[in-house]
């Protein structure tokens, strides 16, 4: 089946598009408040931009304020303007996603084990690589779209990827815990895997699914040949602490919204990670309004947006156990976070282990990931520069992660071989 035989509903997002409008015009129209005391010269600035704001203090202290206050106004409207015209370009695009679905090897509930090893070339021996992604994202965005498909390009190059997509919990997943989605779905695709190819897999886990990843490593490392962890995170006190303020200020409600709903609701996990930069959403809408609408960029973003607006609730137990057992208790880093009564030790992981570290991660950060690669004896660290998503599906993410993700997982060479393509650098 391709998605193209699908009737898809029209665009609703950006999601929760009420709470970016009203993001964007706070940021705005505070510029008001705050021109009196960037005029005096008390306004205090972002390290990268004090050098501007100096060149500029002279113009702003000469100029008269009714026509500084009116240059203003017509600035802060004109983004508006264009903020919007971007967001209903983005929600009249005629893009729609419309791979083949690869064949599914394994169902239960939800969840789906997808094989793309259709796509490998014909006769060859495929490295068989369990991908397992977030609980909070569909996994398709390492699928993503004809030009930014991490998955068939790893088929294309010698692997067969296998995709735990987890599937928006339904009546069966209602009152899943993370030891649920260990032991009751994760080992089942993990089992099926097995089955299907007969001998030990790779093993990668991206996001929040690195750590489930690293789990069922611990639980099942018979079956596991190697790992690659990908912006995983691990210590959540390495964070930014305006961050942890934040989700320990809005705590009560967040559990009041979780026991009425017996979830947490998709835009309200939008709505936290809007959180963590509440211009960006404003920012990128008013650049694709002045992209060409026929451009692969302008497709690229539509593809994009599109997997971001597509998010899955989070059941209530893994809720309550994700937002304040790892974040305000920092339960992996202190060795309290339990899959089936036993604790998540990096320390005894014994597979090759490969970490990969965006350095501009707003999501993870990379102390908070560093810190997993310091508990994980021998680990190797790699660092790129990318962002949390742009790290899979970035136009330069083909030379860098999917080429070193493809190193890591090649089948066996003579060890000279292996030694200069599978050590990536030491950062």
């Amino acid at each position: 089946m391709t998605m193209t035989n699908l009737i898809l509903p029209p665009r609703t997002g950006p999601r929760p598009l009420a709470l970016h409008l009203a993001c964007a015009t706070m940021i705005w129209l505070t510029s008001s408040a705050a021109l009196p005391v960037a005029r005096r010269g008390l306004m205090h600035w972002k390290p990268e931009l004090e050098k501007a704001a100096r060149e500029l203090a002279p113009a702003l202290e000469s100029a008269a304020p009714d026509a500084l206050h009116a240059a203003l106004t017509g600035e802060v409207k004109k983004r508006v303007e264009i903020m919007l015209a971007g967001v209903e370009a983005y929600r009249a695009h005629p893009y729609r996603r419309a791979l083949d679905e690869p064949p599914v090897l394994w169902a239960e509930g939800s969840s789906r084990l997808y094989d793309y090893g259709a796509a490998a070339p014909a006769g060859t021996s495929a490295r068989p690589v369990l991908f397992v992604p977030s609980l909070v994202n569909r996994g398709y965005v390492l699928d993503l779209s004809a030009r930014r498909s991490l998955l068939r390009h790893l088929a294309a190059n010698g692997l067969r990827p296998l995709l735990l997509e987890w599937g928006a919990p339904g009546e069966a997943e209602r009152d899943f815990s993370f030891t649920d989605y260990v032991t009751r779905r994760l080992e089942g695709a993990l089992d099926a895997a097995l089955a299907a190819t007969g001998g030990p897999l790779g093993l990668v886990g991206y996001c929040m699914g690195g750590q489930l990843a690293l789990a069922l490593a611990l639980r099942r490392a018979d079956a596991i040949e190697r790992i690659a962890l990908l912006a995983t995170p691990w210590d959540y006190h390495a964070n930014p602490p305006a961050q942890l303020q934040a989700l320990a200020a809005v705590a009560g409600p967040l559990r009041m919204v979780i026991e009425a709903a017996g979830e947490l609701p998709v835009d309200w996990i939008q709505s936290l990670i809007a959180g963590l930069d509440p211009a960006l959403v404003p920012t990128k809408f008013r650049a694709f309004a002045a992209l060409d609408p026929t451009s692969p960029a302008a497709e690229d973003f539509v593809a994009l947006e599109d997997w971001v607006n597509d998010g899955i609730a989070l059941t209530g137990p893994v809720a309550r156990e994700f937002l304040f057992g790892w974040y305000v208790e920092n339960w992996p880093a202190q060795g309290r976070w339990l899959i089936d009564d036993e604790p998540v030790d990096p320390a005894r992981l014994a597979s090759p282990t490969l970490l990969i570290l965006p350095e501009h991660d707003r999501i993870v950060p990379p102390a908070g990931a560093r810190a997993l690669a310091d508990a994980i004896p021998g680990a190797l660290v790699h660092s790129v520069p990318f962002g949390h998503i742009g790290m899979v599906v970035s136009a330069k993410a083909q030379g860098a992660v999917w080429s070193l993700l493809a190193d890591w997982f090649a089948p066996a060479r003579p060890a000279s071989a292996r030694r200069a393509r599978n050590s990536p650098t030491q950062a």
